[in-house]
């Protein structure tokens, strides 16, 4: 098939889209810190990006794209990008290339919620490289690089395992290598910048538009339904945390922004198989089950505190059994549960389970690992004073 015009320039396009989602994680999670480490988790986001542009290049895309091995990973034909070209079927395959890199990109910048305002950029440096490697890479081979999930059935249209698995059980384990913060649980550590966070919501509410309407990898039909269907799920998480939320006490603006993530994070993986209706019902049940989430990591005392576990973890994992539930082959040629096909919803349980165990065993592995080596966390001092001072040298004015 020769090369599309308007699909390339749809995808030029997403793939932008999706990169500025990197930095409006920080944005996102940077207003929900303390002043002293602003710059901090914002920068995390950057280098998360800049680590992953050189890592995928070099054999990151080799291992989640390359001739399947055993159904795990990828072999190293495209190592530093040999053989990916200006040709292929619709749009170039280096354009294929980036945009599966922004995704990539993306993960590590979600995990790094559960290194706020302890970690070491140094050793954040090597962990990512590690996690990229070797979790990211072999869950995108699995599910859409002809690993054993695809060949199996599996159905993730735009990264509820890859992506939103990976980083929020990912995430969950990190936190709990690194331990919970010096006061945790005794002093407040309320968001410096709500408003911030806010810009940095909308911003991802925005680029996943490209995330998951680009996934169509085509400018067509199931391109349109993915980006309706993504936009009704925001709106309805949104609308369920805020309704939840507040029946607790008060309708928080980062309780609302949190459910339409959490909306848009379940439905990544249903939304080139479901339609309209079924967007609303994932939506809503995702605002109020990753709350519900976050309930329980804070009565637990869990210091995940910019919940990638809750919304991201918890949310992809509840996405991709909706998939199972809701897919329709009116839309994706895939019936679901709903529609007759049993096997279908068992596909998606093996498959959650699969890549929930696996990125939650292995970034603890590697987390471990680091630590050991070269030490995770700043030492008491740095993080009293604040990361933005002790790793980067600069600070936000009062």
């Amino acid at each position: 098939m020769a090369i599309d015009s308007g699909d390339t320039a749809f995808i030029i396009i997403c793939t932008a889209m999706v990169m500025l989602m990197a930095p409006a994680v920080g944005l996102f999670y940077g207003g929900m810190v303390r002043r002293k480490n602003i710059i901090s988790m914002i920068g995390l986001a950057f280098v998360a990006f800049a680590v992953v542009s050189i890592q995928w290049v070099v054999v990151g895309y080799s291992l989640a794209f390359g001739p399947d091995i055993c159904g795990f990973i990828g072999g190293l034909d495209h190592v530093m990008l040999a053989g990916v070209g200006l040709g292929g079927d619709g749009i170039p395959d280096i354009l294929f290339m980036v945009f599966q890199l922004v995704f990539a990109a993306l993960a590590l910048a979600i995990i790094t919620s559960g290194a706020a305002e302890r970690v070491k950029l140094s050793s954040f440096i090597v962990f990512g490289l590690l996690w990229t490697t070797l979790v990211y890479d072999p869950l995108a081979h699995w599910a859409w690089g002809g690993g054993w999930a695809s060949q199996l059935g599996a159905l993730d249209f735009a990264g509820g395992t890859v992506v939103h698995i990976s980083s929020g059980f990912g995430a969950l384990a990190l936190c709990l290598v690194l331990g919970v913060r010096k006061g945790f649980g005794k002093y407040g550590m309320e968001p410096y910048n709500v408003p911030m966070t806010l810009l940095g919501a909308a911003l991802l509410w925005f680029g996943w538009f490209g995330f998951n309407a680009g996934s169509a990898l085509a400018a067509d039909g199931i391109a349109a339904n993915a980006f309706v269907v993504t936009n009704t799920a925001a709106a309805a998480g949104a609308l369920a945390w805020m309704v939840a939320s507040w029946i607790q006490g008060k309708p928080a603006t980062l309780g609302i922004v949190s459910g339409a993530v959490a909306g848009l994070v379940a439905i990544t993986p249903a939304a080139g198989f479901v339609d309209v209706k079924a967007s609303l019902v994932i939506g809503a049940l995702a605002g109020m089950i990753c709350y519900s989430a976050l309930l329980w990591r804070q009565k637990k005392g869990i210091d995940e505190s910019l919940d990638a576990w809750a919304i991201h973890g918890v949310g992809g994992l509840f996405g991709a059994l909706a998939t199972g539930i809701f897919a329709t082959a009116a839309i994706g040629g895939v019936d679901g549960l709903l529609y007759g096909n049993a096997s279908q919803f068992l596909i998606q349980v093996l498959d959650v389970v699969v890549a929930m165990g696996y990125a939650f065993v292995v970034t603890y592995i590697i987390a471990r690992v680091v630590d050991k080596v070269m030490g995770l966390r700043v030492d008491e001092k740095e993080e009293y004073v604040g990361l933005d001072i002790s790793q980067h040298g600069e600070t936000v004015e009062a």
